[in-house]
């Protein structure tokens, strides 16, 4: 059984922080829980206008259903006749509108990259990537839409038109930054994410504990850093550009904020030990930030894991401090999404389960709990 909200009830204090621990006004409420999905979810996504939450599962098959109700609206594959997973889902952004809506795009781990109409359940293109054998498990479109890239096994990330669905770039090799830091990657890619600012640039990271920044104009790594050791979709880059977010698959120093100027790491956010169980330390899959509302509601970092199976969000304005957890999961956490308007998280893993938690203020807290928002 999985516990939502209260963090004071489920965490131990950490030794280590001296001080009070910093406090938040926001809070974690239950919202939808979908159960009994025929496998494990490895990616999880709410579609540009926050109505629909496609999941890609371990079965191959890429579901997706109603945000508000939690019913299913479109079972656009019925999965693999291998049996290999759909690794990885995006949306792709609305742009200035004058692009089809609700279109998907979803990798699987045979190297197939497939273009979705949410909508009418219809599949508009599909691809193999280069490489009989390279499987699939990052992807992500610029922030106009018209580009998406994509890296796996073989550790390079391509660049495609969005419009034409032809390779623009391949991105392998490169000058590497510092003297602990490859030219390019040496290992599988598991994240890969657009700069919101300047799309010629893409950052990825994976299994050989290094963070690429990518230049399409130079087709090749530009800068490195070294350090995160990433297992899943967890990088990304704030929406002024200015950080780096990497969640590490490691029992300490799962959850870092890096400086996108110079490389160096800028914040480790602490991540305090369960009390559940006595569960071991959480080692994170997926980490993000939530996606910049026009309502300047302030910033939130969700992460979440196996060993403790959880999920936490932080908010970045309150020095870090917890909103709330997600914990007592059977099987791990593999990857998270916050809506469009950043009210809302998704989370997906293991147990074959998406729940969904509405992001609340205090003073909505107050009127169902009184007397416990302040806590």
């Amino acid at each position: 059984m999985a516990t939502f909200g209260n963090v004071e009830a489920q965490l131990a204090p950490d030794p280590a922080l001296s001080g009070p621990a910093p406090t938040t006004k926001r809070k974690l409420k239950p919202s939808i829980t979908i159960s009994g999905l025929a496998a494990e979810v490895f990616s999880v996504r709410f579609s540009p206008d926050g109505k629909y939450i496609a999941a890609g599962c371990g079965d191959g098959a890429v579901r997706v259903f109603n945000a508000k109700t939690g019913t299913v609206s479109q079972t656009l594959s019925t999965g693999s006749s291998e049996g290999l997973p759909s690794t990885i889902l995006r949306f792709r952004p609305s742009g200035d509108g004058s692009r089809t809506k609700n279109v998907l795009l979803a990798a699987n781990a045979m190297g197939v990259v497939e273009h979705w109409h949410v909508t009418s359940g219809k599949c508009l293109h599909s691809h193999v990537e280069e490489g009989a054998d390279n499987q699939i498990y990052a992807l992500d479109y610029a922030p106009s839409g018209a580009e998406f890239a994509g890296g796996g096994k073989d550790c390079a990330i391509r660049v495609y038109d969005e419009d034409t669905r032809k390779l623009k770039a391949t991105l392998k090799g490169g000058s590497g930054y510092g003297i602990k830091a490859s030219a390019g990657h040496s290992n599988r890619i598991f994240s890969c994410k657009f700069h919101p600012t300047d799309p010629n640039l893409v950052v990825s990271g994976g299994w050989d504990n290094t963070v690429q920044i990518w230049d399409a104009r130079a087709g090749a790594s530009v800068r490195s850093l070294y350090g995160p050791h990433l297992c899943g979709d967890a990088i990304d880059v704030s929406a002024d550009g200015s950080k780096i977010l990497t969640g590490s698959w490691r029992p300490e120093d799962q959850l870092q904020l890096w400086d996108f100027g110079t490389g160096t790491l800028a914040e480790t956010v602490p991540w305090t030990s369960s009390l559940i169980q006595q569960r071991e330390p959480c080692m994170v899959y997926a980490a993000q930030f939530a996606k910049a509302p026009k309502n300047g509601t302030e910033p939130l970092i969700a992460a979440g894991g196996s060993g403790a199976n959880e999920a936490r969000v932080f908010d970045c304005h309150a020095n870090y401090a917890m909103v709330g957890t997600v914990a007592g999961l059977e099987r791990g956490v593999f990857t998270l999404d916050f809506s469009p308007d950043g009210k809302r998280l998704a989370v997906g893993g293991g147990d074959a389960t998406i729940r969904v938690l509405d992001i609340i203020g205090a003073d909505e807290w107050e009127l169902e709990r009184p007397g416990t928002a302040a806590n």
